[in-house]
């Protein structure tokens, strides 16, 4: 068995154009443009680039983005009276604050400062309260994304049995969630979880989000079994040559050996091209949904949880 592809990229574009499609129908319609606003504290090169690429993707689906770009020492003051700021902005339905944040400054604390309404993220306590309660919330992304391409590759997932590997509030913990709101069966399973090789194995969906290197080896998949790999990991790759500095080049790998699990799984995300495309597809899905929650218009259909 060679499992097939499950294309994040080609989803990831087919999910932009739905929201093109609803943010023109809702400008000619009600006149209203969804706005997001991303904020960026310091000069990390992979945050500027995530950052770029947000703006780009944001006009192209016709919305209004606005960035924030601070200095690296902006004090926690003057960061939590922007988000102020933005909270009050009527023209603003999303708000971003790129992470890792600079040290000296408190994620928590920033991110609780969110309108909960405006955190399409899905990170502030109440969304997660939410989120865990089956109430409407703002979902988090990534996990947004995993669970549309369940939901196209399946149908319904009503009784299947789930193993998410990771446990983390970004990822782990809000797919469990979302799973169990599609009454699937979850355990969340870590790297402290007993005979793990034998929970993964009985699994008919896997979600594989823990951050280490093609830790999920092909023998610990189900015949069959659907697998979604979150992990983006940077590992060495001597077969590549070097750079002109004479460090090793290096390739872009998942939690999941692909190249073994691709023999036993019935479906499976590349990396790249799996689950990354689909975070920022569901950032923009967000921005839209919370504009017309703000504006008390009927939610897209397809577009969230």
């Amino acid at each position: 068995m060679v499992a097939q592809v499950i294309d994040g990229k080609a989803f990831a574009a087919k999910v932009r154009a739905q929201v093109a499609d609803q943010v023109a129908k809702l400008k000619e319609q009600s006149g209203i443009t969804p706005g997001l606003a991303v904020v960026l504290v310091g000069e990390d090169p992979a945050s500027q680039v995530y950052v770029r690429s947000k703006g780009k993707q944001t006009v192209e689906v016709g919305m209004s983005s606005y960035e924030h770009k601070l200095e690296v020492d902006t004090s926690q003051a003057d960061l939590l009276a922007l988000i102020d700021q933005l909270n009050a902005d009527p023209a603003v339905h999303g708000i971003l604050v790129q992470l890792p944040l600079p040290k000296h400054l408190n994620e928590d604390l920033v991110i609780n400062a969110i309108d909960p309404a405006k955190d399409v993220d899905g990170f502030h306590i109440s969304n997660v309260g939410l989120l865990g309660t089956g109430q409407k919330s703002m979902v988090p992304c990534t996990p947004l994304g995993c669970l549309m391409m369940l939901r196209d590759h399946h149908g319904s997932l009503s009784g299947m049995d789930a193993v998410v590997i990771g446990r983390s509030n970004i990822v782990g913990k809000p797919m469990a969630q979302l799973l169990l709101g599609d009454s699937c069966t979850v355990t969340i399973a870590h790297s402290r979880t007993k005979d793990l090789p034998d929970v993964v194995r009985r699994a008919d969906i896997v979600i594989a989000a823990v951050g280490r290197p093609e830790m999920v080896p092909g023998d610990w998949i189900k015949p069959g079994a659907t697998v979604i790999d979150v992990g983006i990991n940077r590992i060495d790759a001597p077969e590549k040559g070097t750079n002109e500095d004479g460090s090793v080049k290096t390739r872009l790998v998942g939690d999941v050996d692909y190249a073994s699990a691709a023999q036993t799984a019935g479906a499976i995300t590349p990396v790249p091209g799996g689950v990354g495309p689909m975070t920022i597809a569901c950032l923009l899905a967000n921005t839209l949904t919370a504009c017309c929650r703000a504006n008390k218009l009927p939610e897209p259909k397809g577009l969230t949880a």
